[in-house]
């Protein structure tokens, strides 16, 4: 890999990296400013914010986890950049996944109560183990198209 490629890597991944945490802040302001005021229980069917927080989180950690198996299992189909390995699928997985444990995690520290109270403390749990799977998928999906990128 050359000197400019390495570059270009690190460049694409800082820019992942902001555009996520955008994400997260844009999404999880409102999201927590909402959340002060809401009661300790909701009833069964109010879409709460740490409801529609947690929700959010979870589909977000589910799309990386989808692109990343995608990308894993076929570099060189819908993702490929260059020489089809496979690289947009792992900084999509990685940007998804890394936006969806963020937000998710944002959800756990100001919901008021425990699990089953309808502030969405068990969706977020959910969308950060589901986030995490998607930045480990995304991590592989990039070491390999590395190794793949590497002349013999």
């Amino acid at each position: 890999m050359s000197t400019s490629g390495a570059v270009e890597t690190v460049r694409r991944g800082v820019a992942a990296a902001g555009t996520a945490l955008f994400g997260v802040l844009a999404l999880a302001a409102p999201a927590a400013a909402h959340a002060s005021v809401q009661p300790a229980a909701a009833d069964v069917y109010t879409m709460s914010a740490g409801r529609l927080g947690a929700a959010t989180a979870a589909v977000l950690a589910l799309i990386g986890v989808i692109v990343g198996g995608l990308a894993l299992v076929r570099p060189a189909s819908r993702f490929r950049t260059g020489s089809g390995s496979g690289r947009l699928g792992a900084f999509v997985a990685l940007a998804a996944g890394l936006t969806g444990t963020a937000l998710g995690g944002l959800v756990m520290a100001t919901s008021e109560g425990g699990l089953g109270t309808g502030n969405g403390l068990g969706g977020a749990v959910v969308a950060v183990v589901v986030g995490l799977m998607s930045l480990v998928l995304g991590g592989t999906v990039l070491a390999r198209s590395r190794r793949t990128a590497r002349p013999s």
